[in-house]
């Protein structure tokens, strides 16, 4: 069957020490590793209150229930309470994922700064933003990060083309069709160096809700999806939900993939499977494209085919 990469995007604080060692216990028991991607920087979630205005916003938190999986503290930080430096309070918890052999990557700098304004700004802030997050993972781990995941999957050239320069040779920064068919981008300075592993199957906040469907509803639409389906795909799970209240439900979700026979992977392992079958050669170089997915709010990078 396909291989199924897991992607732990890893937003807040609270996420990091509570979350990450969680997801950490269950994919022990179930001898699986993960791509867990580190927010670095200050914690400002309380920012994110600002996206009240955007369309959706406020269905898509109403069905998801932010303060029960986030918590009232952390819905403060940069309101009301300092945004605590996730990077300096959560090393450790960091550093024991990386020790327990799991994959360790970029998520981003400052979460919400970053999604909520990169796409419009220029690249002397954003390699700023992205030398900081460099710089912090450096110090943390003792070694370069091997991988990126862009917060709320947004970029920009700027971000694409440091990417490049730092080296990474893979990353999961967009959207696409429960049908994984990595790509290149087209950028300003011309064909990205890097390939990108869209996201492909529905996050399990885009799914609870719909339909009146719970977190368990959301695991069997997942596993329809994935049901005979013979393409790999890029799963995007979040430390502060499928790492906490979501637990029970991930777990299912795990057990559900396996029997059905998927080769549940890290990033890295899902980019050697394509270097070795030498696709990688044949496949397309496509423009930045934005547009909107259903049951999340506003604009995203996705893939145009």
């Amino acid at each position: 069957m396909a291989k199924i990469a897991l992607k732990v995007d890893v937003d807040t604080l609270r996420g990091t020490k509570e979350g990450v060692p969680n997801l950490a216990r269950t994919l022990e028991r179930f001898g699986l590793k993960a791509t867990f991607l580190f927010s670095l920087g200050p914690d400002h979630t309380g920012w994110a209150l600002k996206r009240v205005f955007r369309p959706g916003f406020l269905k898509k938190v109403s069905r998801t229930s932010v303060v029960e999986h986030y918590g009232i503290k952390t819905l403060l930080y940069g309101v009301l309470l300092p945004g605590p430096d996730i990077g300096k309070k959560a090393a450790a918890e960091m550093r024991a994922i990386d020790q327990a052999g799991h994959e360790t990557g970029i998520h981003t700098w400052d979460h919400v700064a970053w999604q909520d304004a990169v796409r419009t700004q220029d690249a002397q802030w954003t390699k700023s933003m992205m030398q900081k997050s460099w710089d912090r993972f450096v110090a943390i781990f003792g070694h370069a990060p091997v991988t990126y995941g862009a917060a709320g999957w947004q970029m920009n050239s700027a971000a694409f083309e440091q990417l490049d320069q730092w080296g990474i040779n893979y990353s999961s920064d967009g959207r696409a069709e429960p049908n994984l068919i990595p790509y290149r981008l087209e950028l300003p300075s011309g064909k990205a160096k890097h390939v990108q592993y869209p996201t492909t199957l529905p996050t399990f906040d885009e799914l609870i809700g719909i339909d009146g469907a719970d977190e368990f509803g959301a695991v069997k639409k997942l596993l329809e999806i994935t049901q005979s389906n013979p393409n790999d795909q890029v799963f995007t799970l979040h430390a502060e939900l499928e790492g906490q209240k979501l637990l029970p439900a991930f777990e299912q979700l795990l057990a559900g993939w396996l029997n059905q026979g998927h080769d549940l992977v890290t990033m890295g392992e899902l980019h050697k499977s394509w270097e070795a079958t030498k696709q990688l050669d044949k496949i397309a170089v496509l423009p930045l494209t934005w547009g909107e997915i259903p049951n999340r709010s506003g604009e995203l990078i996705i893939q145009n085919n």
